[in-house]
């Protein structure tokens, strides 16, 4: 079993544009602003009630910070799975300062735009677009179903060859 986990999952909409900056090395760092919303009805007064909660998110990934520039605007939907990172700066006052962000480095970021064409994000054709982590299928079609007559249960093996001693 593995010792520990540190992995954030976020469906959410931007709450502004993304602020792009370059270090001197030449690396875009990207900062975003990400709403969460939660809503229910409350038990006493039937009134509906939403709360939603802001995260940082700073992605550290060339790639990635390419993608958000290009497509990413305020109110855009996106899917994103990163780590939490805590920073420690210290202000203007000279007190230290403590920053939980959302970080989408190297390793195992991804981000999805979730916008359809025309909506804020502007994705193509109502499809969904991956980068980063593993690809996924934009818009999962339904897969087509192979003649009665094609694979390996074709009718060339009757039910009792399937009955082989399996060791597991």
């Amino acid at each position: 079993m593995a010792g520990s986990v540190n992995k954030v999952t976020l469906i959410g909409n931007l709450g502004k544009d993304p602020e792009i900056r370059n270090t001197q090395s030449g690396m875009k760092i990207v900062n975003l602003r990400i709403a969460t919303s939660e809503s229910w009805s409350d038990k006493t007064s039937g009134e509906r009630q939403e709360r939603t909660e802001w995260h940082s998110v700073v992605i550290m990934n060339d790639r990635l910070a390419d993608v958000a520039e290009r497509f990413l605007r305020k109110g855009s939907k996106v899917y994103l799975e990163g780590k939490l990172q805590t920073r420690k700066w210290t202000d203007q006052a000279g007190a230290d300062r403590y920053t939980t962000e959302v970080l989408l480095g190297r390793i195992g970021a991804e981000l999805v735009l979730l916008d359809r064409a025309g909506d804020a994000g502007g994705a193509t054709e109502g499809a969904e677009r991956s980068y980063g982590g593993a690809a996924r299928p934009a818009a999962a079609k339904p897969a087509a179903r192979a003649p009665a007559s094609a694979g390996w249960d074709s009718g060339n093996a009757r039910a009792s060859d399937l009955d082989d001693e399996i060791p597991f």
